[in-house]
């Protein structure tokens, strides 16, 4: 007989009697679960600079981050409006996020990036100086204390994070998109 298997006289005739038994010998030598360990909220964004100003945009509210993509003038659009551009054969239309918020324009070197936002039938992809990449924050770090930033950056903070030494505004790029202001392109 193999170790483990229940003698044949055991439980005779008596198939529920016989799952009893091998559920009483399973439970015997299971082992235990894993301690479970408390999981902590962890929110994530994607840093990026416009002027001195570090911020964060949720990561659910950013669609692409391209290189600073080649854009055709749009005529009798705004100076903040740059262009359009053709990005994997759509047209992408390009915002100068500085020029939009009155704070001189989006230099165009080797760091600036297009933050792409789609929501609610909007699609735009908005300069900044540079991207940091991915930042995490644990929920704990969530603050209601607003970072010292610019009035026109204002309306789009919603809340910030502190982490270390850092105070991080969230951008909502969403609420950008929102924006009455932001949707009057022409001049």
């Amino acid at each position: 007989m193999q170790q483990g298997a229940l003698p044949e006289d055991h439980c005779p005739g008596d198939p529920f009697a016989l799952l009893i038994e091998i559920e009483r010998r399973s439970r015997a030598h299971a082992a235990g679960l894993p301690r479970q360990t408390e999981v902590k909220g962890i929110w994530t964004g994607i840093g990026f600079r416009i002027g001195a100003e570090t911020l964060v945009a949720p990561l659910s509210e950013v669609s692409e981050i391209l290189t600073h993509p080649e854009v055709s003038r749009v005529p009798m659009a705004k100076p903040w409006v740059k262009g359009v551009a053709n990005v994997r054969g759509n047209l992408l239309p390009i915002m100068d996020l500085q020029g939009y918020l009155g704070r001189g324009r989006t230099s165009s070197d080797r760091t600036t990036r297009a933050l792409v936002v789609h929501h609610d039938g909007v699609l735009a992809g908005l300069l900044v100086d540079e991207v940091f990449g991915i930042r995490h924050f644990l929920e704990e770090e969530r603050t209601g204390i607003l970072p010292d930033v610019d009035e026109g950056v204002r309306p789009y903070i919603t809340y910030a994070f502190r982490k270390g030494g850092e105070h991080w505004a969230i951008f909502s790029l969403h609420a950008l998109a929102e924006s009455p202001r932001f949707l009057q392109v022409a001049v």
